[in-house]
C-alpha cells in the first residue's frame, strides 16, 4: 500500500484447513472460501471496514485460464472496493524491474509451484511457456542438482519460444537483458548460469521474491494519481 508498504495475514493459518491454509495452489485458487476469509482479513488489516474508495491490483500467473481470472474478480469484487486493475505477475514484475526503453522484453518468473517465461512487447503478452514446477518441487531434488534442472526449464521455455518467433523479438529480448523474479531469482547459482548459457546479463530486483508484489504496488500508485488512466496503459516496461 502506498505509505505503507507490504500489509501481511494478521493471523496466518487460521482457516479451516488449520497452519497449512493454502488456497492458491499452482497458480490458481482451489479452495475459494479459504482464500475469501485470506483476503478479508488482509483488507480489514489494510484497508478497514470503509473500503468504498479503494483500488486493488489483482496480478496472476501470465497463463491463468479465464475461469480463474473470472474466480479471483469475484472473490475481491466481495471486499467492497470501488475498482479492482488485473495484470498478469509478468506484467507487474516488468513494470518494476523493466528498462525504461520500449520494445521486446523477457520476463522469466521462478516461483515455489510454477516457473513461467513470458515475452512483452511494447508492455502487451506476445508469448508464454508455463511449467507446473518450482522451487518446493525441487526441493526433493539433491541440493547440487537444483540448479542445473531449474535452469534446464527455464532454457527449454526459452528455447521453444525462439522456435515459433518469427519477428526477431525473443533475440531483442535478450540482448535487452532478462528479468528474472521469483524465490529461484534469490539464487546465485542459478541465475549466473542462466546469464551464462544465454550469453547475456539479467535484471534482478533488491528482492526478486517480491518482484511482483512491488510492480504491481508501483501500477497501484500510478492509477492512485491518475485514476482516470486505463489499467491497460500501465504494466508496459518502465
Amino acid at each position: 500500500m502506498p505509505g505503507r508498504g507490504l500489509v501481511l495475514d494478521p493471523f496466518p493459518g487460521s482457516g479451516s484447513h488449520g497452519s497449512d491454509e493454502r488456497p492458491v495452489r499452482r497458480g490458481r485458487i482451489v479452495d475459494p472460501e479459504s482464500c475469501g476469509r485470506l483476503l478479508g482479513r488482509i483488507a480489514d488489516a489494510a484497508l478497514g471496514p470503509d473500503r468504498s474508495d479503494s483500488v486493488i491490483v489483482l496480478s496472476h500467473p501470465v497463463l491463468a485460464g479465464a475461469e480463474h481470472r473470472t474466480a479471483a474478480r469475484a472473490l475481491l469484487a466481495g471486499l467492497g472496493t470501488s475498482r479492482v486493475l488485473v495484470l498478469s505477475s509478468a506484467r507487474a514484475a516488468a513494470a518494476y524491474v523493466g528498462p525504461r526503453t520500449p520494445g521486446p522484453l523477457l520476463v522469466v518468473d521462478m516461483g515455489a509451484e510454477l516457473t513461467e517465461v513470458t515475452l512483452l512487447v511494447n508492455g502487451l503478452v506476445a508469448d508464454a511457456r508455463q511449467a507446473e514446477s518450482g522451487l518446493d518441487d525441487l526441493d526433493r531434488l539433491d541440493p547440487a542438482q537444483l540448479p542445473a534442472v531449474l535452469v534446464r526449464t527455464v532454457l527449454d521455455m526459452i528455447t521453444s519460444m525462439w522456435r515459433h518467433d518469427r519477428h526477431g523479438a525473443v533475440r531483442g529480448a535478450l540482448r535487452k537483458g532478462p528479468v528474472l523474479a521469483g524465490g529461484g531469482a534469490l539464487r546465485a547459482d542459478v541465475t549466473d548460469r542462466i546469464a551464462r548459457c544465454l550469453g547475456t546479463r539479467v535484471r534482478l530486483a533488491d528482492d526478486p521474491s517480491t518482484t511482483v508484489v512491488r510492480g504491481a504496488g508501483q501500477i497501484l500508485s500510478s492509477v492512485l494519481r491518475h485514476p482516470t488512466v486505463s489499467p491497460e496503459q500501465f504494466g508496459r516496461p518502465r
